[in-house]
């Protein structure tokens, strides 16, 4: 790993990542991290590895200018990793980030001149270089007019109509923070008071999909507003993962997670969710049978609208 900023100025800000035996990713995060203009006060990684090579590396990397904590998961999964690390957490500010990304010089400063240049954020997160919104073709836009109601400039940065959430745009002639609906949890800073204690909760389990979109909106909810600082940047290096073979179970996961979330946060009727998450689902399957490349997997993606519309209507018995 290359050396440590030495003279970067701290934070008050507690670094979370949840990782599991990537730890090639982890350093080239935690390098890029280290080259930050201002570092943050400690670094809590929350390992569900079976190997001891992620803790070998943080005890590795740790110095002076760059306090790691590394800890054992107790179980694995992206919202309750993080929520492990939380408990941890000492500082007023709390940084989550996933552990296959890079930010690109002054992203960390950026955030935290966002947050401190409005009393009224709660959150706010960085801009993903390699995925951010585009213009809708033709279906897409017929969707996103379904969901939301009504014709819009741009839908970047929304939630729409409880089933989908929407990147945010990248465009020079946008100012430096833009109000968004939603934050993702790639790298996004919170102020922990705006936060619940646990910011997650019990039942996102696994890759925990859609834990970015209710943890935004909880914070919505007890009055604090969100932003994206379009100038703090990073590359998402996405990695393979186990769950990532198994999409039948991230399929069926996704869906029954963007359920919850739209009936906590949308207002909506559940007849009117269910009609808004059918279009995203048929949209979504229209997608895939237009890229070949897909195919091999569409019996794997119906099987998991299958088992996701199961656990929502099971879930509808129940309530």
């Amino acid at each position: 790993m290359a050396s440590n900023n030495s003279m970067a100025e701290r934070r008050p800000i507690s670094v979370i990542i949840p990782t599991a035996s990537r730890a090639g990713a982890l350093n080239r995060t935690l390098e890029s991290l280290a080259a930050q203009e201002v570092s943050p006060t400690e670094i809590l990684i929350c390992d569900a590895s079976v190997d001891l090579e992620t803790k070998s590396l943080c005890e590795a990397v740790t110095t002076s200018a760059m306090q790691i904590r590394w800890m054992r998961s107790e179980r694995r999964g992206a919202a309750s990793q993080r929520n492990e690390a939380f408990a941890q957490a000492s500082q007023p500010f709390v940084l989550f980030m996933d552990d296959d990304i890079r930010l690109e010089p002054g992203c960390l400063a950026r955030l935290w001149q966002a947050l401190q240049g409005n009393p009224a954020l709660g959150g706010v997160n960085s801009m993903i270089t390699n995925q951010s919104y585009h213009p809708p073709g033709a279906l897409r836009h017929a969707l996103f007019r379904f969901l939301h109601g009504g014709s819009a400039s741009s839908y970047a940065g929304q939630w729409l109509g409880g089933a989908l959430n929407v990147l945010p745009e990248d465009r020079t002639d946008l100012p430096e923070v833009v109000p968004v609906q939603w934050l993702n949890t790639t790298c996004t800073l919170y102020r922990r008071e705006a936060l619940p204690d646990p910011p997650f909760p019990h039942w996102f389990y696994g890759y925990s999909l859609s834990e970015d979109l209710w943890l935004s909106l909880e914070v919505q909810r007890r009055g604090w507003k969100v932003a994206n600082a379009r100038t703090a940047r990073i590359f998402h290096d996405s990695q393979p993962g186990r769950h990532k073979h198994r999409q039948s179970e991230v399929v069926a996961m996704e869906l029954a997670n963007v359920w919850r979330v739209g009936r906590e946060y949308s207002g909506l009727s559940r007849r009117r969710l269910i009609m808004n998450l059918v279009a995203v689902q048929i949209v979504k399957l229209i997608a895939s049978l237009s890229r070949p490349s897909e195919w091999p997997m569409m019996s794997a993606r119906l099987w998991g609208n299958v088992l996701g519309w199961r656990e929502i209507f099971v879930g509808l018995k129940n309530i």
